[in-house]
């Protein structure tokens, strides 16, 4: 049988909602009544947020509730084109390498009734980089860098770093600030930003509610607050817009994008893949490791479990992005290639036999599953021993991030990143450095390119971006790629919205109005 056939016949036994499912949609709760009563929306998510903190605003599962409505940053980055703009930052000039000077907006209070100010501005960016503190914004888009800040007037801010910072603008774009009174040691449920939404409240399992913040420096937004709800089956969150249960559904599966007066499919910036653990065996052996590449059959999963608009993923970076490296080609699928590549690293004594984890997190993208398990039947057929385990969210982050566990099997851990920030630095170290949290490699000679790349500008930085991505692919082989992904969101047909390539991590309430 054919691996298209194998994929198909996979999504098809997935897709099937029972009679409860669908109950839950069209059980419409007094409390969606109330909502939709007052000039409020209704946002049907994938999945709980494991989180609400603004330090970790830059994972998708809390940006899309969090970044720009309850906490906002220094600059924005347009998805649209890349370029910065002012947020909570009015202008900003390069005062030399290593350091940068921000004026900040006046007249800007906390939901806590807190100033917005150099000295607060300077709290809030240090309780992002303090490594005490278990922030994905620190250690996703800064490495090792260390910033430092100094107020030299009461709304402007000095920012240095250990090391030149030619895109500095760009990086405090993803630093989202909290009022001055939050919890510097431990993450917090309830965040307390200058956005123009405030927490309100959180039941677990249930709900997430915000309401509009009638201190907010900008314009007042239209929308008066929002209700977040989550639903794992695409089906249903689609059913759900549909009947006019909910307003948005950001995230749905290519077979339920089927209403064009509903539906956007958009380039959503995710890169999707196998992270390889290479320092187990057999994945330690670059020759397994190839296998795995050939063994995949990537025009399989597409048109069939996946988006026919996809694009084969040779690197972290989608193309947009200042570093991709066009010249990179596409392992082709040779399932003949990675038997033999198998058979060769058993005759020099890998233990080729042993069992290899894929580890999957559901609804990490929709058909996630299906994807994994048409993958782990492509390996097995290469002849591999495979297993998979698919885990909620909160339990997958524990094999996403360092410390890892000593006495780990050897894992393939399905992942995708998102960037869409435009330059590789905000995704290189933490993936592939040997400090990076979420590395499964250490190549010293690597570290030394990718700290060289993060100091550079104009063509000499994108080519040494261009040459790190060879490096990871061609020298070192830490992936199994997969695509650059397409996003498909319902908007429903009481609110004019159109989604962007940032919707999969942020969707700002601001820029909502109703019909």
């Amino acid at each position: 049988m054919k691996q298209k056939t194998i994929a198909f016949e996979l999504r098809s036994s997935r897709l099937l909602v029972g009679a409860a499912a669908l109950a839950a949609v069209f059980g419409v709760t007094a409390g969606v009544q109330s909502a939709q009563a007052q000039k409020t929306v209704t946002v049907v998510l994938s999945e709980e947020p494991e989180g609400l903190d603004g330090c970790n605003s830059n994972r998708s599962t809390v940006g899309r509730v969090a970044k720009q409505n309850i906490v906002e940053t220094l600059t924005e980055i347009d998805p649209k084109d890349g370029s910065i703009t002012p947020r909570l930052a009015t202008s900003w000039s390069k005062i030399n390498d290593t350091t940068w000077r921000f004026e900040l907006r006046k007249g800007v209070k906390f939901h806590d009734g807190a100033s917005l100010n150099a000295e607060t501005a300077s709290k809030a960016i240090a309780r992002t980089m303090d490594s005490k503190l278990d922030c994905e914004t620190r250690t996703k888009s800064f490495g090792d860098l260390k910033l430092s800040t100094k107020a030299v007037g009461s709304h402007t801010l000095e920012i240095s770093a250990n090391k030149p910072v030619p895109i500095l603008p760009t990086r405090m774009g993803v630093v989202s600030l909290s009022s001055p009174n939050t919890s510097m040691d431990k993450l917090v449920l309830n965040p307390i930003g200058t956005g123009p939404y405030v927490f309100d409240k959180w039941t677990p399992g249930q709900e997430i509610v915000l309401k509009r913040f009638d201190g907010y420096w900008g314009k007042k937004p239209v929308v008066e607050g929002a209700r977040y709800i989550w639903r794992s089956e695409s089906t249903v969150r689609a059913a759900m817009v549909k009947v006019g249960e909910a307003d948005i559904a950001p995230n749905i599966a290519v077979q339920d994008a089927t209403d064009p007066s509903m539906d956007f499919s958009y380039p959503n910036s995710e890169t999707t893949r196998l992270r390889i653990d290479v320092t187990r065996p057999p994945l330690n052996d670059k020759r397994v490791r190839l296998a795995l590449e050939y063994a995949f059959d990537r025009d399989a999963l597409r048109g069939s479990i996946l988006s026919k608009d996809i694009e084969h993923a040779t690197q972290i970076v989608v193309p947009s992005i200042n570093g991709h490296n066009p010249a990179i080609k596409v392992r082709k699928y040779d399932p003949a290639e990675a038997q033999k590549l198998i058979a060769e690293a058993k005759a020099a004594g890998v233990p080729v036999d042993t069992e290899i984890e894929i580890i999957g997190r559901t609804n990490i993208y929709p058909n996630g599953t299906e994807a994994m398990e048409a993958m782990m039947a492509m390996f097995q057929a290469a002849g591999l021993k495979m297993k998979l385990r698919m885990m909620e969210v909160g339990s997958w982050l524990k094999y996403l991030s360092k410390p890892y566990d000593e006495n780990r099997a050897p894992i393939l851990l399905q992942a995708q990143h998102d960037n869409n920030n435009g330059d590789a630095v905000f995704s290189i170290f933490n993936k592939y450095a040997c400090g990076g949290l979420q590395s499964s490699i250490c190549d010293k000679n690597l570290d030394a390119m990718v700290a060289k790349a993060g100091t550079l500008s104009g063509d000499e930085r994108r080519k040494t971006w261009q040459e790190v991505n060879r490096v990871i692919n061609e020298d070192l082989v830490a992936d199994v790629w997969m695509y650059h992904m397409v996003g498909y969101s319902r908007v429903g047909n009481r609110i004019n919205f159109t989604p962007s390539i940032s919707t999969n991590s942020e969707l700002h309430l601001e820029d909502m109005t109703f019909k």
